[in-house]
């Protein structure tokens, strides 16, 4: 069945007009005919059935049907991860995107080698993402910030999974079964690891879980999509209800 996020508003009767590259995708690339069924979803309203309208040219309508899921949202998870280069950036997103992160924040670290991300790229895989593994939700894509900045003000109740490169912190399982709360994130670095005084600013937060991934150095996207698999697997909604 094929998804799609939109941004319009969802409800029984409403029809929904979808971009053009939308347009292009279902009446050009799937061929769906005139009356073909799909599911659209907002982040706002739940999964709902549309139908095709009849296309005008490079332009269609949806036909908003009826709720198939109502809204749920999964575990709230922050991915943060330091600023590397594109491909490695992109595939980050995607696979945070399909492992249940909410929110992607990113960092300029000192050993950062990149200084800019193109957000409206990046939020486009994600969005991608979300329509291909049946969330209701697309991860919101945060412009990079300083660091410093971003942990400035961390809150309290959000726990934050350092994943620390140094090999004097506990196994991740092992940790983040000792720890508790519902709010979380996960802190990746980018290539050159976290400078000694980012890493001391990190473990001296009160809500950090300082935790090794294992004795071989990972890189950036190796790091976060096996951080998120092992948060998943130990707290998240892979457990179930």
């Amino acid at each position: 069945m094929i998804r799609l996020f939109t941004s319009d508003d969802l409800g029984p009767r409403r029809q929904v007009a979808p971009t053009a590259a939308q347009a292009h995708y279902l009446t050009r690339v799937m061929r769906l005919p005139a009356g073909g069924e799909l599911r659209l979803f907002n982040g706002r309203d739940g999964e709902w059935s549309a139908r095709l309208a009849a296309p005008a040219g490079k332009t269609c309508r949806l036909q908003v049907e009826a709720l198939e899921r109502p809204q749920s949202f999964g575990p709230d998870l922050d991915l943060v991860v330091a600023l590397v280069k594109r491909g490695r950036l992109e595939t980050i997103v995607e696979k945070a995107a399909e492992l249940g992160a909410r929110r992607v924040r990113l960092a300029i670290t000192e050993r950062a080698n990149v200084g800019h991300a193109n957000i409206a790229r990046l939020a486009a895989i994600a969005t991608e993402a979300a329509e291909q593994t049946g969330r209701l939700d697309v991860p919101d894509i945060f412009r990079p910030e300083p660091l410093t900045s971003l942990l400035a003000d961390w809150p309290a109740d959000r726990r934050l999974m350092f994943c620390d490169e140094a090999g004097d912190a506990p196994p991740a399982l092992e940790a983040l079964v000792r720890a508790e709360g519902r709010a979380w994130a996960v802190l990746i670095g980018p290539e050159g690891g976290f400078s000694p005084a980012e890493r001391a600013h990190i473990r001296a937060l009160p809500a950090a879980v300082p935790v090794s991934l294992g004795p071989r150095i990972l890189r950036a996207d190796t790091a976060a999509i096996s951080a998120l698999t092992l948060w998943q697997a130990a707290g998240g909604d892979w457990r179930g209800p």
